[in-house]
């Protein structure tokens, strides 16, 4: 397949941390701001991305479409993308890179397809790619190293298989660790402090696990403003785990405690806007002095 030019919803923190390195590659990327937030707008004019209007022109204009967004919103899209490959008669490329479940992975396929257009799966992995930072793009589906154009130093792209949803199953098991993990510790120090044990808990952590504990605490200063996100997310985990025939439950409970840091005045910031002087301990006090139940 010849890419001559790459569309991209959203222009989020990823999203335009990706499109940035895909036109470092040297492709024009597009992306369709209509009723999109301010937000999006600003981070799509700082990428220096072109605004196309519609999902329906993105699908029209572009020969690979990559969406990379809020999980909750990816089925709408796919809905979406898929009137406009009607509209359009193209033959356009759907690659669906959200945190999701491979059966939400294979509906979405089925919209793509039926509508003419072709389908890959694909997870990121990783932070968003900028200064010196690496992520990894894992990719499955028939014809899946088409992507591999789009690789550069700080996009790394892996083909996983030819098989849909095997690059989702991998990112749906790795977010369940880390950010199950980073649910657990958080769900627990706002316990302690709240039950008046934290500095004792502390000093034993510092005995016995001193590196999970510092790792938790560098790890909640940027998860208030992604924390929205992470609910879906949870959400898919869980639907994961259940076709797997293990217990959604555990993910189902990291999805409330998501819910509720999405709901404070730090789950209301932005990744631009948080205060980045903010310590992991300054998020776990504020956090922990919200009223209302994690």
């Amino acid at each position: 397949m010849r890419i001559e030019k790459v569309g991209l919803m959203t222009p989020g923190d990823m999203g335009q941390a990706v499109a940035m390195q895909i036109k470092a590659k040297g492709f024009p990327v597009c992306t369709a701001l209509n009723q999109r937030s301010e937000r999006s707008r600003a981070l799509a004019r700082e990428a220096g991305l072109t605004d196309v209007g519609t999902v329906a022109r993105l699908v029209a204009e572009c020969d690979v479409v990559l969406s990379v967004m809020n999980p909750g919103a990816a089925l709408d899209f796919a809905r979406e993308a898929a009137e406009g490959l009607r509209a359009s008669g193209r033959p356009a490329l759907i690659v669906d890179c959200n945190a999701i479940a491979p059966d939400t992975v294979h509906e979405i396929a089925g919209m793509v397809e039926s509508a003419g257009g072709r389908f890959l799966d694909a997870g990121i992995i990783g932070p968003p790619p900028r200064g010196k930072v690496k992520t990894n793009l894992y990719v499955s589906g028939p014809g899946a190293a088409d992507l591999e154009a789009l690789a550069g130093p700080q996009l790394v792209v892996h083909v996983v298989s030819e098989r849909i949803a095997d690059a989702s199953a991998l990112k749906m098991c790795y977010g369940a660790l880390n950010k199950g993990t980073q649910a657990l510790w958080l769900e627990v120090l706002m316990a302690a402090r709240r039950l008046g044990v934290d500095g004792l808990l502390e000093q034993q952590l510092r005995q016995s696990r001193a590196d999970l504990y510092d790792w938790a605490l560098s790890q909640f200063p940027i998860l208030p403003p992604k924390a929205y996100r992470w609910v879906p997310e949870m959400i898919e985990i869980s639907k994961t785990l259940a076709a797997a025939g293990i217990t959604p439950k555990v993910f189902q409970g990291a999805a409330d405690i998501y819910q509720f840091v999405a709901g404070t005045a730090l789950g209301k910031e932005t990744p631009e806007n948080r205060d980045k002087s903010r310590t992991g301990k300054d998020v776990l006090r504020l956090l922990a002095a919200e009223r209302g139940r994690s």
